[in-house]
């Protein structure tokens, strides 16, 4: 797992902000993630699965340790699991 604060405990706190767009369709599928620690591993999570094709929009809360994502259609589940991974991350399963 991944800790994006620097040695001397620091970290980069810029939060990234989800868009939302609204489609008729769209389902929330919402995702434990583990490894999160600060705004940093907000930002990077959200840019990383906002990436995924079908990704409407990503809403991570690191104190929850989820991630919140509307998509299109049903999310390719491992595909998630691969994003995150390559983020640094550990996706633990779908949130109840």
């Amino acid at each position: 797992m991944s800790n994006c604060c620097t040695p001397d405990g620091s970290c980069q706190t810029d939060s990234a902000q989800s868009t939302t767009t609204a489609v008729a369709d769209s389902r929330t599928t919402v995702y434990a993630i583990a490894g999160m620690t600060c705004g940093h591993c907000k930002a990077t999570l959200t840019k990383a699965i906002g990436e995924v094709d079908g990704v409407l929009s990503v809403e991570v809360d690191v104190e929850a340790g989820t991630a919140s994502v509307v998509s299109a259609a049903e999310l390719d589940d491992a595909k998630i699991a691969e994003v995150v991974d390559e983020a640094g991350y550990e996706l633990t399963s779908r949130a109840a």
